[in-house]
């Protein structure tokens, strides 16, 4: 697993600030509590899951809709399962 370098942290913080303070709350505490063993494919479930708007974004962290489409991978559900945890 690579490690993400401290650009690619910056990076990734950055595009996940959201407009509702309850996705930013999710996503930062995941953040803080995983970025460092984040893979590669991690962080690109996550891009994946920061293309969508806010509202629909929430609904896939709190469990009240399951990704569908080009969102429906394992990859992306396990992050989803991971975020949903915190």
């Amino acid at each position: 697993m690579t490690q993400l370098s401290e650009l690619d942290r910056t990076r990734l913080r950055w595009r996940a600030r959201r407009g509702l303070l309850e996705n930013d709350l999710i996503i930062t505490r995941f953040l803080d509590a995983h970025e460092t063993t984040l893979s590669g494919e991690d962080v690109a479930a996550l891009t994946q899951l920061f293309e969508e708007g806010d509202n629909d974004l929430l609904d896939l962290l709190l469990g009240r809709t399951e990704p569908e489409g080009a969102l429906d991978t394992p990859a992306v559900r396990d992050i989803l399962r991971r975020l949903r945890e915190i």
